[in-house]
């Protein structure tokens, strides 16, 4: 059985995005996945270079998180922004907060990370040495 997790994308408070990933869902799975996605771009306002890797908004890093992960049938879902309780054991809640992405995980014991991405990066490294 996979280790299930959701991942939230919140705009103003609210969540816009509930994606499901059916495994790996665990900080040196899932976790440095996203990490890796969210580290490779920066959110903007209003883009002006189509070089440059933007998530112009909330709305448009979800799109691209979304593109990013979905490759096949199966693996990844995606539910009501409501939805809870799908069998997961970790919940990443990534926000914009004064103008830095910041992530939260939280597994069965409640909030077990919350940080920026680059913080959130280095988290999920040391869980990764730490399993080894």
């Amino acid at each position: 059985m996979g280790t299930r997790s959701l991942t939230l994308i919140e705009e103003d408070g609210r969540v816009i995005v509930n994606m499901y990933r059916q495994f790996d869902g665990y900080p040196t799975g899932h976790g440095a996945d996203l990490a890796e996605f969210l580290a490779s771009g920066t959110v903007v306002n209003g883009y002006s270079d189509k070089g440059a890797k933007q998530f112009n908004g909330m709305g448009c890093l979800a799109a691209q998180m979304v593109a990013n992960f979905k490759k096949c049938v199966g693996d990844f879902y995606m539910y009501h922004p409501d939805e809870r309780d799908l069998g997961e054991e970790y919940t990443y809640r990534v926000s914009f907060i004064e103008g830095e992405l910041r992530v939260e995980i939280s597994g069965y014991e409640g909030i077990e990370f919350e940080g920026n991405v680059e913080e959130f990066t280095e988290y999920c490294s040391r869980e990764k040495e730490e399993s080894e």
